[in-house]
């Protein structure tokens, strides 16, 4: 029968042996464990650091878990050592010593005070007690718990600070330059939305690093494991960059194409009042040559398109780019529509001599056809072709009568170069 101790039944020499290298092994894991986690660079930061929010929370918990993380290390390495030595005494150990070591190795004799776990730290540790008696066993699964909570949270905040804050920089430094660039067209807080982002944006990133440098953890997205730091806040400040630099370079190119599209509104606009200078000399001409009293009014140059052109050309001149790159839009499409303007002017009152010129060119063209039919001398030829020229070669014109005898002039054409068939004399038979 075994023998049956205080925790129940007595080991013996080879499991008392076995249970010692397997303990000694974990006690070698443990320390090793502990020793990394010491030398870990995220520990050694957030011990020296001015935390903030929820990572001086946790920090204080882990530090304080850290420290009874010790203690209790320190617990299981004496009660090792301890069944160690009373290992060590004889190759054959009594049937008192093999009792005592059961105790040792599966007992929870061990006594553990209540201070060894501070009270900031009870949300890793549990409920405060004065003292705990434990088992190697549950020492071991509670350095154990406290070690993975204690390295997730300094891998956590170490992992945020390799992530974020030299990002942050490098996007910070990318901003200035952009800031820089855009001072040098004139876009500048106050005097353009980009330049108001720019300001925003500068700031909001010196903000952010602060807040990733002093509370690393509220950047930290535990799920899915095994977690990775939340960089939406820096990607979205990039995205925001990258459209203020669009603007900027818009901008630029404005500056850099300025003078040649000024040069080519100057040119539309030139040609836009020539046009219309030229439809005013049209319809003098036309009241003047032609009987009518529906040619259409010539109005002026557009007296706000020159103040606007003239306002481009300042702006250019002060390189006020920004303003001027909205004007330029606005310009060349108000150009366009005044040359466009002019032309349809210039074609509205010119339409009466256009009439009386496609008059002329039917009358020339039927008395070249009378010519190649021989009918040259025809009397009523000779006299409808004088009424017609009379009417369209003199000033005033009546276009509606000189239309009518060209059209007489034309039907007798037709009449005369007609075949007429003779006419059946016989009677009926």
């Amino acid at each position: 029968m075994a023998v049956v101790g205080a925790s129940g039944p007595v080991m013996g020499r080879e499991d008392v042996d076995r249970a010692l290298a397997r303990l000694g092994a974990e006690h070698e894991a443990v320390e090793s464990s502990l020793l990394a986690l010491q030398d870990h660079s995220g520990r050694r930061l957030l011990e020296g650091a001015e935390l903030t929010g929820v990572t001086k929370q946790r920090w204080a918990e882990t530090d304080a878990a850290i420290t009874a993380l010790w203690t209790h290390f320190e617990a299981y390495a004496d009660a090792l050592n301890t069944a160690r030595q009373l290992r060590a005494r004889r190759r054959w150990p009594t049937q008192t010593e093999l009792s005592q070591l059961t105790e040792l190795l599966q007992g929870d004799g061990i006594t553990v005070t209540g201070a060894a776990v501070p009270d900031h730290a009870r949300s890793l540790t549990g409920p405060a007690k004065l003292t705990e008696q434990l088992s190697l066993e549950q020492l071991l699964a509670r350095m154990n718990g406290w070690y993975d909570r204690a390295m997730e949270t300094v891998a956590a905040a170490d992992s945020v600070w390799s992530a974020l804050p030299a990002r942050i920089d490098l996007l910070a430094a990318e901003t200035q330059r952009v800031r820089s660039l855009a001072g040098s067209v004139g876009v500048r807080p106050g005097a353009h939305p980009a330049g108001d982002e720019l300001e925003a944006l500068t700031a909001e990133l010196t903000e952010l690093r602060g807040r990733t440098v002093s509370d690393p953890l509220a950047f930290w997205l535990p799920r899915p494991a095994p977690g990775r730091p939340d960089t939406s806040q820096y990607e979205q400040a990039g995205r925001r960059l990258e459209e203020i630099r669009r603007e900027v370079e818009a901008v630029l190119h404005v500056r850099d194409d300025a003078e040649h599209r000024l040069k080519r509104l100057r040119d539309v606009v030139s040609r836009a009042d020539r046009t219309l200078t030229e439809a005013r000399s049209a319809r003098v001409e036309v009241l003047s040559k032609i009987l009518a009293s529906d040619v259409p009014a010539v109005s002026g140059p557009s007296g706000a398109l020159h103040e606007q052109l003239d306002c481009a050309e300042e702006f250019m001149r002060t390189a006020q780019w920004h303003r001027l790159s909205p004007l330029l839009d606005s310009l060349e499409e108000r150009a366009e529509d005044e040359l466009l303007r002019a032309r349809d002017s210039l074609t509205a009152v010119t339409a009466p001599l256009a009439v009386r010129a496609e008059l002329r060119g039917r009358l020339d063209a039927y008395r070249a056809k009378v010519a190649r039919l021989g009918m040259a001398e025809d009397p009523l030829l000779i006299e409808r072709y004088d009424q017609a020229r009379r009417l369209l070669w003199s000033a005033p014109c009546d276009l509606a009568a000189a239309e009518r005898t060209v059209q007489r002039y034309q039907q007798a054409v037709s009449e005369i170069n007609t075949p007429r068939t003779p006419t059946d004399r016989r009677g009926p038979g």
